[in-house]
């Protein structure tokens, strides 16, 4: 017998979809409601303000998704070398890991991701921070090990211009693939993106 959708999942479920399609900034409150077939009132009862709706829904992948990377550094950080490349590939199997999440997970997180980059959503990096905020420093230490040559400014540079291009390529992500199957003969899913997208933002990092 299938589980009865309960109305704290079908507003997780609607302002997901919404989320990623339209952004954080333009999807109302009442959009939501509507999609998902309940009452205005059902999000401050539930989630208590729009914020902590958008956490929430953020929080369904980033539980996955950081314990996953955590994992994968600590292993990479047991070798005796690793370049920046391996520590982007440790990204690979957590966003795939995603799937569970939903169908198109690692596609939904990435579009989630690149809209709260893009809208500034201040909330959502305390709220990883306070939750994850292991994980994120485990990263920002690997990436140092990796490049030892690079100084902590330098290194917020090359992270911020990291996230531009992810944010570019998931939004343009479908426009990209059009043009690469109509001039160049060449199907990619839009989970193959990733694929293309990890040895540029690696040699980004590495540039001299």
């Amino acid at each position: 017998m299938a589980k009865r959708e309960t109305t704290q999942d079908k507003l997780l479920n609607a302002a997901e979809a919404l989320f990623a399609e339209q952004g954080f900034e333009q999807t109302s409150l009442r959009q939501i409601t509507t999609a998902a077939d309940v009452n205005l009132a059902s999000v401050n009862y539930h989630f208590g303000s729009k914020k902590a709706l958008i956490q929430a829904v953020m929080a369904r992948y980033l539980e996955v998704f950081m314990p996953a990377l955590q994992t994968k550094l600590q292993q990479l950080g047991q070798q005796e070398s690793f370049n920046t490349r391996d520590v982007f590939d440790c990204f690979r199997e957590p966003l795939s890991g995603l799937s569970q999440v939903q169908k198109h997970g690692p596609t939904l997180f990435l579009s989630l991701l690149g809209f709260a980059y893009a809208e500034i959503q201040g909330h959502l990096r305390r709220y990883t921070m306070e939750h994850f905020g292991e994980v994120m420093a485990l990263l920002l230490e690997t990436l140092h090990q990796a490049n030892p040559q690079l100084s902590p400014v330098d290194m917020f540079w090359r992270l911020h211009f990291v996230l531009g291009a992810t944010v570019f390529a998931q939004v343009s992500g479908p426009a990209l693939r059009e043009i690469a199957a109509a001039d160049f003969g060449e199907a990619v899913a839009a989970e193959q993106v990733i694929d293309r997208l990890i040895p540029f933002l690696a040699g980004g990092v590495d540039a001299a």
